[in-house]
């Protein structure tokens, strides 16, 4: 019997096939390609399942299970058929929910695997023993250019951030008339006839008091950056990081010195910094310290099927990586509470929504 998942679910199903069937992963470049001279062997992965933790322990022709209630023994090549079933039907369909190929229904039930995502509450989708058993876990994420990904910052209101509209005073009719406006760019459209009309908008705060300790853990200006490069983004239309920060460095809202930011590089370390943070654990409504989170990791499947090794331990790469292929995006105005003129203490403020994920390619 067939059942439904969408392909974000058969990605993270797929990688890990993948992985048990190769036994190993080769690191990515900053430009999504395989590093042939980095390839890590695979010893041991960890996942949780309905039942527990289960250990897959790889050997040289099979695939060992371990858990609270199973102890068996697969070959290695039987998850590589099944991973190569999974991969042809993500790339079949046009679809978002995506039917499952024949036998694998069988095959899940064989190996006993019942929840193709992991249910874990640190955010991992399964941890790595690179090398040897006994080598210490790394948790990793799964990303997917074959499904919708997870946002690297998906903050909601949380990460709202709040501009004061100065210049001349508009009249309620006036306010009502800017926030009326509605089309598929509507929250440009707002900003712009806020200019039109002899108005401008000033960065004032960060919505959340977490969110805004958080970036400022960054750096104590990074939350005027991270404002001004939103309000580019709208104005612009530029998304991609590594184009909006160039952008700012022509603008150079933080008025840096000109060898800070040539020679040092100053906004494109600080954007790097901000991205591997978020890659690595950061949540906007959880207060940050520094401290590792569990996560130390991605692994990348890109469009042809190949799985790239991200992490912490390489951490320019995974930097770069981060900082060429993440984008900001534009959530709901209505879900989320921004693009609108909203009064509070006399003074009328305009919220925008800070977004970011990976590029699909």
């Amino acid at each position: 019997m067939s059942f439904n998942a969408t392909k974000r679910e058969w990605s993270e199903l797929y990688t890990f096939f993948r992985l048990l069937s190769n036994g190993a992963v080769y690191a990515g470049s900053p430009q999504v390609k395989k590093r042939e001279d980095m390839l890590y062997p695979i010893a041991l992965i960890q996942r949780e399942e309905h039942d527990g933790t289960r250990k897959y322990f790889i050997e040289k022709d099979d695939v060992r299970i371990v858990g609270e209630k199973i102890d068996s023994i697969f070959p290695r090549k039987a998850f590589g058929k099944a991973a190569d079933a999974v991969l042809a039907a993500m790339k079949g369909s046009f679809e978002d929910i995506v039917l499952s190929p024949d036998g694998i229904e069988e095959f899940l039930n064989e190996v006993a695997i019942f929840d193709l995502e992991a249910r874990t509450d640190d955010r991992t989708d399964f941890y790595v023993a690179f090398y040897h058993v006994d080598a210490p876990l790394i948790g990793f994420n799964v990303r997917s250019r074959l499904s919708a990904m997870n946002p690297l910052l998906d903050g909601g209101r949380t990460a709202n951030l709040k501009f004061e509209q100065i210049g001349v005073k508009f009249a309620t009719p006036t306010v009502e008339n800017i926030n009326a406006l509605q089309s598929s760019n509507e929250v440009l459209e707002r900003m712009l006839m806020i200019d039109q009309l002899g108005g401008a908008l000033k960065y004032t705060d960060v919505v959340d008091r977490v969110f805004r300790s958080n970036l400022l853990m960054i750096d104590l200006h990074f939350p005027r950056m991270i404002a001004e490069m939103l309000r580019i983004m709208h104005l612009e239309g530029i998304l991609k990081v590594a184009e909006l920060t160039e952008r700012i460095k022509e603008i150079n809202p933080l008025k840096i010195k000109e060898e800070l930011l040539a020679k040092h590089g100053f906004y494109e370390y600080k954007m790097k910094q901000f991205l591997l943070t978020l890659a690595l654990g950061m949540r906007p409504a959880k207060i940050f310290t520094g401290e590792d989170s569990a996560v130390s990791g991605l692994m990348f499947l890109e469009g042809g099927g190949e799985v790239l090794c991200y992490q912490k331990a390489d951490k320019k790469v995974f930097e770069d990586f981060l900082y060429l292929n993440s984008r900001f995006e534009k959530g709901s105005t209505n879900k989320d509470k921004y693009g609108f003129l909203e009064r509070e203490n006399g003074l009328y403020y305009f919220k925008l929504n800070l977004k970011i994920g990976l590029t699909k390619r």
